[in-house]
């Protein structure tokens, strides 16, 4: 491994620091509204153990991953043609990864807007279901850590670096995974915009796997404005409350 004082002394290796630090953390976004929403499932004396392990498995993935960099780059390589479409097994990750998206995100919709009459089992599936939230945190952490370090890979040769930008962006993912989930959890209807970004997402995965590249930032565009939409619409609804309790 280079030198990392000597590398950090070049103005060049801290701009593809900075920029990688950058593209990791808005990477990761999705990854933690995942697990957010997953974690607010459990009683909540078990969340934040759960957030901590999920995010952990995401930084184990990330750093287990650069380890095999040489590997991760044969991922783009193709290894089966179905109808005249060549695939590679990042292809296929991503298809896998972006399916079980949409169906989590379809199934966890239909039951925010359909929550079903008996709660008591409600309960009783919540509480059994702490194995089942880090499985499926892990099978997420999976796709989003190889789609993360193919982009690090990309944008820069230096190991050290993409070691530094990996680690920095999950701490700041377990930073802010407490107070997004509890902003979440707070925000009934912040459930439902989470939910649809995770099928957007799940569908630009999907389509990343068959060849139709859609530009990340238009992705976290179309997800910024509809927040900034969602949090003028629950300013609204606090002054209303703020005036019907006043009168």
């Amino acid at each position: 491994m280079e030198n990392l004082v000597t590398l950090l002394s070049e103005p060049s290796a801290w701009m593809a620091l900075f920029t990688l630090i950058v593209m990791e953390v808005v990477l990761g976004i999705d990854n933690l509204i995942f697990v957010s929403i997953l974690t607010n499932k459990l009683p909540e004396a078990q969340r934040p153990k759960a957030r901590v392990i999920g995010l952990s498995l995401a930084l184990i993935f990330r750093l287990a991953l650069l380890g095999t960099v040489a590997i991760i780059v044969q991922l783009v390589e193709p290894v089966i043609t179905l109808l005249d479409h060549s695939f590679s097994w990042r292809d296929i990750i991503l298809i896998t990864g972006g399916l079980f998206l949409v169906w989590k995100a379809t199934k966890e919709i239909h039951h925010s807007v359909d929550p079903g009459d008996d709660d008591a089992d409600a309960k009783n599936v919540v509480v059994s279901s702490f194995a089942t939230v880090i499985g499926q945190i892990l099978v997420l952490d999976l796709v989003f850590s190889i789609d993360s370090i193919i982009t690090a890979v990309g944008m820069t040769d230096h190991i050290s670096i993409m070691v530094i930008a990996v680690v920095t962006a999950v701490i700041a993912m377990l930073l802010a995974a407490g107070p997004l989930s509890r902003f979440i959890e707070a925000n009934p209807t912040i459930v439902i915009l989470a939910l649809g970004f995770l099928l957007m997402i799940g569908m630009t995965l999907i389509a990343d796997g068959f060849g139709v590249h859609v530009p990340k930032g238009y992705i976290y565009a179309a997800m910024a404005f509809s927040a900034f939409v969602e949090l003028l619409n629950m300013l609204s609804r606090k002054r209303r409350k703020k005036k019907a309790s006043q009168a």
